[in-house]
């Protein structure tokens, strides 16, 4: 949600700067504070411009405005509540749920997240609409591996995962592949943060845990790997996957939810809870030089028309196309 808030606002205010404001909490806020600025302030401040209606990129929306656009990007909160702390399902599912029931539009990112929506929320289909999401042209073959593996301190060949420690990442189930990737001198390394929102899994046993990484060398970071891996149990995209083919990456990945969509033929996908068989894929798209050429090949491929530019005007037609409120030009 942070990349598609980072990368798809600041375009769309630029298609339309006459046509668009931007909106965000004064300063550094805690998760309570936000929520409350999205719930009364933001309202408020919409009323003051005149607003025809809210844009929300990132789940929420305020629930007594009544004309929202919300991006909702998965139904995991609904599918998965226990992945998550009780006070943050709660929240979900009670205003998030009235939020997206009484939108306008809601926006998602896949398919897969559109159906599942539909499904467990009683969406209007014609109210879901998918607007898919880009990389970066930073994120390519040619970013500096040398230089985000030197800051790192990472001097031996390496495996990349990119995920927050929750349950359905489950990043568990990489236990044996940092095992056998160890056996040749090759290290499985772990990018990522625990969020209290979140119901910590624990970790990965046998891997190199990084912690939250810099933006500014994550390109780096997917290029100089030999391989990335994503084992997650629930994803509503996988952008991971996308921004790590994007850096000439091959990528192994669930089988399950959107991880097929989102990598199609330019992944190894596999299931999730073979641990054993999640191994063998990950240590083939690190040793076998044929299969990791057709990967880069597919991969890059794949990403090459995903750019954050069509986000931003698919999503700026969605809203010019909505009937405007009288007298409300924004």
């Amino acid at each position: 949600m942070e990349r598609w808030t980072a990368e798809l606002l600041p375009r769309l205010w630029a298609l339309s700067p006459q046509r668009y404001v931007m909106a965000e909490p004064p300063g550094p806020t805690s998760r309570a504070r936000g929520q409350a600025w999205e719930q009364l302030e933001l309202p408020l401040s919409a009323v003051r411009q005149r607003a025809d209606l809210i844009f929300s990129p990132a789940n929420l929306a305020p629930v007594l405005w009544p004309r929202n656009v919300v991006m909702v990007h998965d139904a995991a909160v609904f599918r998965s509540p226990r992945a998550y702390s009780r006070a943050y399902s709660l929240w979900h599912r009670s205003i998030g749920l009235s939020c997206i029931r009484r939108a306008l539009k809601v926006l998602t990112v896949s398919d897969f997240s559109r159906r599942e929506l539909i499904s467990v929320a009683g969406l209007e289909p014609d109210n879901v609409v998918v607007v898919r999401g880009g990389v970066e042209e930073r994120f390519s073959p040619d970013a500096e591996g040398e230089r985000a593996a030197g800051r790192l301190g990472l001097d031996r060949p390496y495996v990349l995962t990119v995920a927050t420690d929750d349950r359905r990442k489950n990043l568990q189930s990489l236990a044996e592949t940092a095992r056998r990737l160890g056996e040749l001198g090759i290290d499985l390394v772990w990018a990522g943060d625990v969020r209290p929102y979140f119901a910590a899994a624990n970790g990965i046993p046998g891997a190199r845990m990084l912690g939250y990484v810099d933006d500014d060398l994550m390109p780096g970071l997917y290029q100089g790997a030999r391989a990335f891996v994503l084992p997650s149990s629930y994803e509503g995209l996988g952008l991971t996957c996308l921004e790590a083919m994007a850096c000439g990456t091959p990528v192994v990945a669930s089988n399950r939810a959107a991880l097929p969509e989102t990598c199609g033929d330019a992944g190894l996908l596999v299931d999730p809870d073979e641990p054993a068989g999640l191994a063998d894929a990950v240590v083939s798209a690190c040793t076998d030089e044929p299969l990791r050429a057709r990967m880069r090949a597919r991969g890059l491929k794949r990403v090459s028309e995903r750019t954050w530019d069509h986000a931003a005007r698919a999503t700026d037609a969605l809203l010019r196309g909505l009937p405007a409120r009288k007298s409300s030009p924004r």
